[in-house]
């Protein structure tokens, strides 16, 4: 008779369905740890991106920990695929730097918003709406949105990098007399040169070789670039006081205002979610009965879920991450993979102290690099109709020259609908095409009187 190890292994060899995929315990634990080394740069970058609006930065880190380590039990244990969660690598900046430093919405209305983006996600993950709205979406307008939110991380990371500064006509290139200004160039260039290398966690040994070089480097005022604190470990202590963060009354008081980049929550982590995760059952090959890459409702749902949880715990919109295929190379076929990673991100927790000291200069050059690779992508243009390709490229420049997403965003849509009516495609007029065109128009009109 099996010992108790060994029943506990059958158990979890059943549920997970290790043997049937052809994988094994240590392969789909050695997966795990390699997809967390991807993506752990997460706890450092977020709560820098998050902490613009106002919100605690020590706060933060446990929130974005929490959210990691529910979204990933959640596709772990409800849909059983080697994909990890956490809050995603656009929302947070959309959050942050559009929705509360350029809009002037409180934290609590912006919640709100990605509460309801996840909510709606949720309902149409149990639906057959899922597939009709990604085939019914423009396609041009999709790219635009991907390649302007790129371009705008992009931004970001320049600016708080130091590398883009204000001046008379816009903005310039920041002091090379700086020194951190050097070292967030050096941190740029090593993280680069880190990733084509493919080295496993480029973007965590970038941030940490900033932080610690930053120990010696000053700002050009003399201080420091990075202040360690006292003590490096410490026991987590989550902030009570972010849970349920949420402001109805201000969300329908702003009705119309926040509207437009509710939708965008809701259809970014729609598509990006979508994107993601067909990628990621692609590369690592399991397939349904039908032959079609394993990726039903269950998985569609945890990840919808997942957003849902995370504006609950204080964060913003939580999706399936990319970086989960490098555990995918590595052999992770179950959600083992996932269960590894929540359970890394909760040990991590312990460490907050010295996340907290992670200086925006080492998290700049994540930004810009993470940006630039959504901005690789517009080489899918090249076979697009070239009339088409004005909405997107439209959209970046806006985003590049104004770092005004939704006004990229709101021209877009408008463009392209223009040139359907130009051109009498009366049938790729859709409803949902028109639905968006009247909300944005009504977007701008607001933005325009709160100028």
């Amino acid at each position: 008779m099996p010992g108790l190890p060994a029943r506990i292994g059958q158990v979890f060899d059943r549920y997970f369905q290790v043997s049937a995929r052809g994988s094994s315990f240590g392969r789909e634990i050695v997966a795990g740890i390699t997809t967390f080394g991807a993506m752990a740069y997460i706890m450092a970058v977020n709560p820098d991106i998050l902490s613009a609006a106002g919100l605690d930065k020590n706060a933060m880190v446990m929130t974005t920990i929490a959210a990691a380590v529910c979204g990933s039990l959640l596709m772990a244990l409800w849909a059983n695929l080697p994909i990890a969660l956490a809050p995603a690598m656009s929302s947070n900046v959309i959050f942050a730097q559009v929705v509360v430093v350029r809009m002037g919405v409180p934290p609590g209305v912006a919640f709100t918003m990605v509460l309801l983006g996840g909510a709606a996600f949720l309902l149409l993950s149990l639906t057959q709406w899922r597939q009709k709205i990604i085939t019914a979406f423009p396609v041009p307008v999709r790219l635009g949105i991907h390649f302007a939110i790129g371009a705008f991380i992009a931004h970001v990371g320049m600016i708080t990098g130091g590398l883009a500064v204000k001046s008379k006509s816009g903005l310039a290139f920041g002091a090379l007399t700086d020194p951190a200004v050097l070292l967030t160039i050096a941190g740029l260039f090593l993280a680069i040169i880190l990733r084509w290398s493919r080295v496993p966690a480029a973007m965590l040994i970038a941030i940490g070789a900033v932080t610690v070089a930053g120990c010696f480097i000053p700002h050009a005022n003399g201080q420091l670039v990075t202040a360690l604190p006292s003590h490096w470990a410490e026991l987590p202590h989550y902030p009570w006081y972010m849970l349920f963060p949420y402001d109805f009354k201000g969300f329908f008081a702003q009705f119309f205002m926040v509207l437009p980049v509710t939708l965008y929550f809701f259809l970014g982590d729609f598509f990006d979610a979508t994107g993601t995760m067909m990628a990621v059952t692609q590369r690592s090959g399991l397939k349904d009965k039908q032959g079609q890459p394993l990726l039903g409702r269950a998985a569609f749902a945890s990840d919808a879920t997942a957003s849902v949880v995370g504006s609950a715990l204080g964060t913003s919109t939580v999706s399936a991450y990319l970086e989960s295929l490098v555990g995918v190379e590595e052999g992770g076929r179950t959600g083992i993979v996932g269960l590894t990673v929540a359970v890394l991100f909760a040990l991590s927790s312990f460490f907050w102290p010295l996340i907290t000291a992670v200086p925006a200069v080492a998290t700049a050059p994540v930004l810009i690099l993470v940006g630039l690779g959504m901005l690789g992508g517009l080489t899918d243009l090249a076979d697009m109709p070239a009339q088409d390709k004005a909405v997107p490229l439209l959209m970046v420049l806006v985003t590049v020259m104004t770092g005004d997403f939704m006004i990229s965003l709101a021209l877009g849509l408008l463009l392209y609908t223009l040139l359907l009516v130009v051109r009498r495609e009366w049938s790729r007029l859709s409803v949902m095409l028109l639905g968006l065109d009247a909300v944005f128009v009504v977007y701008l009109f607001i933005a325009a009187r709160m100028v």
